[in-house]
Parts: structure tokens; sequence; C-alpha cells
């Protein structure tokens, strides 16, 4: 597939990423282009795959159908159960959130229109501002559910998920993260037997390093900044190889067809237990060391069980072999072994680089395959297995028996996530909560804040890099420097604004859909002195549920009366979030029909966000990624001041009874409606304007 810029007309190819072999089109009404730094009109489809960094440009106002269909909710189920018990280097927690997700989508739409699994009744949320909450709060749940961290599944719906956060949302994902804890621990004691395999097996808290290392001195700072240097560094290196070796997948491999992904998919799997069964025979065996009786570790574990010490083909009984340690385990064990407390000399220094080398190899080829995969446990992985070698140089340069190792190998865990993801805050207490170590918070939030300082030196997130490489349009946190020596007139003067009357004809209103993408029209009238006035915004997918109806046309040119009103519920015009919706192609009209007319005045948005022409583009952008928007008026400068509207003025005033509440300030909308607009009451009050605003 390819996108051209309606600014710049550079053209790119949208890498095609897979999610258990479906693909979905979105195509978004605002494009900002990296090559001429503005923001365009796209009249493009874009293939996508789905991920957690979709659901920033979900909730930041991007239309992105398809990415929370009941069949993406299957096929990510079953597909993270294959690739994560294949063993392939890549994590379960990015499926879960998109599973939560998709739960939460169709729990909000009433279920699944397409499989007729659908019901009213169970229909909650109507707006869209609510179910883009409410999946919000399913992206909290599965991050909690991942990490059994309910606090931790919070602050990373506020951190990663949200462009701007609202006290309302905060009291919701904090219920869905606090549901999550109760549910995930009932389960776990009704596990408890043994019958559910390795799912609670290390207790609500994944890895519990509170019996490590108690305390810590400045000396030790030195080393544990270095952890963080070489977080950021191969963080970063993860985010530009993976960035390339996309490109390349999207350039020669994925043009030749999906047999080719799923070859691709089978080869390296292939390649990963090769290489995990081969490297542990390579490696020779070690005695076991003497431990103490009360430490409840055991030595040697046979194959198949997990333990810290593994016997893989040990000519003798009482030795082991380290890398089998960490590849024959699963990663949860993996990593309590590498983060393990008082198992000095476990692992040697060559295993470690061994397992270091060809595990992020592997995480690095295996990203973008078409498998549902996280990135976040790889993460761990790699970070603990060299936060593990620099613990072992400090316990053997400074000789003091307090130092663990493990504590080292939690601080290279935290290092290599911040320097790869750039996240700070829900990664800090989410390191918190699966480890149990309250005492280790400072240090989690040094080797956080030096890894990503580190790391924004190179490049962008993990997510923020792949989202502008397949061309979706996710805004940064702050607008270019460039933009703030442009205005808004800059950014749309190459556009032609398709505009539509207030009385259209159906034939014309088709012609538009047809012709033109975009997903809002203007909507212009004529005032009285003869001039053209516009009167609202009309959204495409209410011009589809007009057009199918049928109900509004009538004969003749002029506005409709009052009863339109009574024709349509306000169910009608939900947008599903979990489907493509209607399309002109399905909408089909005779000829009498076309010739007849549509009077949109009662259902356009009579307030949508205006800015004039000279306007900041960076403040512009602002608008859009703090308010979530899609369309935006740009407007001449010349203008009447007809009101000042302070805080004060929005202060409501109470009479003993809450519906009969006035501002404190005159309202002047009726005043200028009744002027510019002839008092229409359609164009004051219409059916639409609660759906539109939320």
């Amino acid at each position: 597939m390819e996108i051209y810029c309606n600014v710049c007309y550079n053209k790119a190819f949208i890498f095609c990423g897979i999610l258990c072999l479906h693909h979905f089109q979105f195509s978004p009404s605002l494009l900002f282009c990296i090559h001429s730094h503005k923001l365009c009109s796209s009249s493009c489809w874009i293939w996508y795959s789905r991920d957690q960094r979709l659901f920033k440009c979900l909730y930041a106002g991007v239309d992105t159908h398809g990415i929370l269909l009941f069949r993406t909710l299957v096929g990510k189920i079953f597909g993270s159960i294959g690739s994560v018990g294949g063993g392939l280097a890549l994590g379960k927690e990015g499926p879960l959130v998109h599973t939560g997700a998709c739960i939460a989508s169709l729990l909000g739409q009433g279920g699944s229109a397409e499989y007729h699994l659908s019901s009213r009744w169970v229909r909650i949320f109507e707006s869209d501002r609510d179910r883009r909450d409410l999946v919000t709060c399913g992206c909290a749940a599965g991050v909690a559910a991942a990490f059994r961290a309910p606090v931790g599944g919070v602050l990373f719906a506020l951190e990663e998920v949200t462009s701007w956060w609202r006290s309302h949302l905060m009291w919701r994902v904090f219920f869905t993260s606090a549901v999550v804890a109760v549910v995930v621990r009932s389960a776990m004691n009704w596990c408890n037997s043994g019958k559910c395999g390795h799912f609670g097996a290390g207790g609500f808290i994944i890895w519990d390093i509170s019996g490590g290392q108690e305390d810590y001195s400045y000396q030790e700072l030195f080393p544990m900044a270095i952890i963080g240097v070489i977080g950021g560094l191969l963080g970063a290196l993860f985010n530009q190889l993976t960035l390339y070796i996309t490109k390349w997948r999207r350039t020669y491999l994925h043009k030749k067809g999906k047999r080719v992904q799923i070859f691709e998919a089978c080869l390296i799997s292939l390649v990963t237990s090769t290489i995990s069964f081969v490297l542990p025979l390579l490696r020779k065996c070690s005695p076991c060391p003497q431990l103490e009786t009360n430490s409840g570790i055991e030595c040697p574990h046979p194959p198949g069980t997990d333990g810290n010490f593994v016997n893989f083909y040990c000519s003798k009984d009482k030795e082991y072999n380290d890398l089998a340690t960490i590849f024959f385990n699963t990663q949860d064990d993996a990593i309590r072994n590498l983060f393990s407390a008082k198992t000095f000399h476990e692992y040697s220094a060559q295993s470690l680089i061994t397992f270091l080398v060809m595990f992020y190899s592997l995480a690095v080829v295996t990203f973008g395959t078409a498998v549902p995969a996280g990135q976040f446990v790889p993460g761990i992985m790699i970070g603990s297995t060299y936060g593990r070698l620099v613990g072992m140089f400090v316990v053997k340069y400074y000789k003091k028996l307090n130092i663990e190792e493990g504590t080292y190998a939690l601080l290279g865990a935290a290092s290599f996530l911040g320097g790869s993801m750039r996240m700070t805050v829900s990664l800090c207490v989410i390191m918190v909560e699966i480890t149990n170590n309250l005492k280790l918070l400072p240090l989690i939030m040094l080797v956080l804040l030096v890894s990503k300082a580190v790391g924004d030196f190179f490049n962008e997130g993990l997510y923020e890099e792949q989202a502008r490489l397949r061309g979706i349009p996710l805004l940064d946190s702050r607008p270019k420097q460039v933009m703030r020596n442009m205005n808004a007139k800059d950014a749309c003067k190459n556009q032609k604004v398709v505009c539509l009357p207030r009385v259209s004809r159906v034939i014309d209103i088709v012609s538009v859909l047809r012709t033109n993408k975009h997903n809002g029209f203007p909507v212009v009238d004529r005032g009285q002195n003869g001039e053209s006035l516009v009167i609202g915004l009309i959204l495409r997918s209410h011009l589809l549920v007009l057009l199918q109806a049928k109900v509004d046309f009538q004969n003749s040119p002029f506005p409709c009366g009052p009863g339109v009103l009574n024709r349509h519920n306000f169910s009608d015009f939900v947008k599903p979030a979990s489907s493509k919706g209607k399309s002109i192609d399905d909408i089909h009209l005779t000829e009498d029909e076309l010739g007849l007319y549509l009077d949109l005045a009662p259902f356009l948005n009579p307030s949508p966000y205006i800015v004039p022409e000279d306007m900041s583009l960076a403040k512009v952008y602002n608008l859009f990624r703090q308010l979530g928007l899609r369309h935006i008026f740009v407007v001449p400068r010349p203008s009447r001041v007809v009101g000042l509207i302070t805080r004060k003025d929005l202060l409501l005033e109470e009479d003993g009874n809450t519906a009969m509440a006035e501002l404190q300030s005159t309202s002047v909308r009726g005043l200028l409606n009744g002027r510019l607009l002839g008092g229409n009451a359609h164009l004051e009050r219409p059916l639409l304007d609660n759906l539109v605003i939320e």
C-alpha cells in the first residue's frame, strides 16, 4: 500500500504488520507530514498492525477501525498463548493490554454486531468519549493482570495511553485495576493445588526480592549510574535496529503475501528453539555450590522443572548447567533466577554474555513478525542479564558480602525498559510492585532517569518510532520548533475545503462522500447580508446514517420543520468502536431519491473548535493533542467581540433545585444565533449536540 502527503506529495510505503493474519484499514482526517512539517488532509487508506501504541492514537482522536474486533480478541488470546508458550523472545503484556481493550470495547457497544452477538440491553455507553474511557480502563486492566500491579496499571494508562487526563477517568481506571487485583488473587487461591500449571506459582508478587540486599552505600551509585547509561545505549540501539528491520520487511518481505509472513514466523520459531537447545550443550557443567539448608534452594533440578540450578545433560548428579538454567525455564522463572539473592557465582560471565547477545538478537528479529508480541518481559530479561554482569564485577571489586547480584539485575531491567520504551513513573511503580522491595525505589528512579536521558539523545521511544514508520498520525508531546514560526493558515493553504450547504441535494452529498475520504465537512448557510456563514460541522458517519435511513429526504430545497427530531434516536448515530461502520458503497439509492433534498441543520455540531488564521501552528498542535481533536476550523481574523468569559462565569448558581441552575454571566449564544441564523431551533439545539460534544 502507498500513502501520499497532500502538502508535499511525498510517497511512503506503509509497513503491513499483522496480527493473526487479519488486516484492517482506517482513514485519518489529518496527518502530520514529517517531510514538510505540516498538518495535511489525507485521503489515503493505511494498513496497520495492532499494538498498544495504537490506543494512544485511538484516545487522541484518530479513528482506527478494526483494532478492537471480536475476531481480533480471539486471535490475540490464542496467538499469545502459542507465542509465549513456544518460548519466543517476546512477552505477554502487550497482548494482554490489547485483550483488555477489546473486551472493554465489546462491552461498551453491547457485543459484536458482525457475529450477531450484540444486545441493546448490554449496551452501556453511547458517547465516543465514554467508550474511549472504557477502552482506557481495559488497557489498565491488561497491565494490572499481566504484572499483578494494579497501581502500575493506572499509571500506565495515564502515561502511555491517554493524551490528556480527567479526574473522572481516574477513579474509573482505579476501580477497574482494583477489580482485576481481586479477581487475580481469587484465581490464584483457587489454583493453589497446582491444577493451573505455572499460573500463580510465584504468588501475587511475581518476583519477590524483599529478602535481598537491605541497604546500599554511596560508592555503589556510580556503577548503578553506569547501568543506566548501558540501558539507554542498548535501548536506543534496540529501537533503531527494530526500525531498520521493519523497513526491510515492509520493502522486500511483506509484499510477497501472507504465506511469506507465516513462513517467517515459523523460521524464527525454529531458530529460537535450535539456539535454546544447542547453546547449553556447548557449556560445561558446574559443581553445585554450598547452599544454606534453610535457603529453600535445591541443587540440581532436573530438566522440565523450575529452579535456580538445572541439570542439563550433566555427567554428575551434583552439577548444573548455568546457561540451561536461563533457557529451560519459563520467562517468569528465568527472571526470578536472575533476580535471586544469595546465589553468588550461580552464573558465569561467559554464559551471561552469550545469553545477552543471543536473546537480544532474537528479540530484535522477532519484533514485528506475524505473532502477538510484547516487549516488556524480553526487556526485563535483557536488562537483568547485563545488570547481573555489572553486579558480579561490583561484588568482585568491593568484596562486600552485603551486595547482591540480583539487586543489580533488577536495576538493569529497569534501565533497559527506560532506555527502550521511555516510560518513567508507571514503569517505576510496576517494578516496585512486582518485586515487593520499596527500599530500591530511589535506585530505580535513578537508573530510569539516566537511561531515558541517554536514550532520548539518540532517538524516540519504541512505540513512537514504530507509529511514525507506519504512518500513524501520533502527535508528540511537544510541537516541532519550526511550527513556532508558522501559523494555522500555512498548514491549510494548499487544501481544498469541501463544504456542504445547509439544505443539500442527496446526489451532491453522495458525490462528496465518494470523492473524498474526509470524516468531517463544514456546513454553510446564507446570512442576512447574502454572505456564506459557517453554521457547523457534519460528520461523515452521521451523513451515512441519514442516507441509509432515508426518512429525512424532502422534496423542497427549504429548511425542514421541527418534527424531524422525533424521527431518530440518539443511539442511531453512535459510531461503532470495533468495526468499520457504514460505507457509502453499502448504501443504494434510486434515481428519484438522489433528486431529493436533505436539511443538515438538526444533525450538525453548531460549535466546532475554531482558530484564527494567524494563530501559531504550535498552539494549534497543542489543541489537537490535548483535546484529542480530529478537525478544527481556520477562520479569517476580522471578528467582533460579543462577550468575554472568565472562570467565574463558568460557576453555577443553584437555587435549591439542581434543575434550576443558570450561569452567572448573561449567555450570548441565543442572541447570536437569533441574529445570524434567524433563531432556528435546529441550529440552537440540534439533535446530536451532546453526541458530538462528547
